[in-house]
């Protein structure tokens, strides 16, 4: 009977494709040799070749009127879901329209760190309702900052008389109270 010699790089071979590992084509390697960073290396190079796909998001234009209608929806949502806080964090003062920006002012760092939790729900809702992926909140604390909510007749009469000074004009015509 003839005897078999094995070669140690036989064995070394052998045992290579029989290890757990990274599989290049037919073989697999080991995941602690050299051969096996070739493939890591490879592997990546493969993955960076491949072409994602870019996806285009809407960007139409839109006014600060769109813009307060949607803020003033979502803040009715809020109210009817019983998250009375964040509601009334989103109607404290009206939010002003700086390109695809909305500058919302709040009175407190304690009241940011709050809106803050519902600005990424938000920021979803405004974009897909105002078709503008664009669109950013940027908070502006201001601790000086007093509450611009007209509670009388008189108060609201006079915040509606600055907006539109017609207002006026029509109240004298029709000699109305206020």
């Amino acid at each position: 009977m003839p005897e078999l010699e094995v070669k140690p790089t036989e064995i070394v071979s052998s045992l290579k494709q029989e290890s757990i590992g990274l599989s290049t084509g037919d073989n697999k390697v080991s995941a602690f040799s050299l051969s096996s960073i070739k493939a890591k290396r490879e592997l990546e190079a493969q993955q960076k070749s491949m072409v994602k796909e870019t996806v285009q998001y809407p960007t139409e234009p839109f006014n600060e009127t769109d813009m307060l209608l949607q803020w003033n929806k979502f803040a009715q949502k809020l109210e009817d879901k019983g998250q009375m806080i964040l509601h009334s964090l989103m109607m404290i003062n009206d939010p002003k329209l700086e390109g695809a920006t909305i500058v919302h002012e709040l009175p407190n760092e304690g009241t940011r760190i709050e809106f803050e939790r519902l600005q990424n729900e938000l920021l979803g809702y405004l974009r897909g309702m105002l078709h503008n992926h664009d669109v950013s909140i940027q908070l502006h604390v201001n601790e000086s900052m007093e509450s611009k909510r007209a509670f009388t007749p008189q108060d609201k009469f006079n915040r509606l008389n600055q907006l539109n000074p017609n207002l006026e004009l029509l109240r004298k015509t029709f000699d109305l109270d206020i």
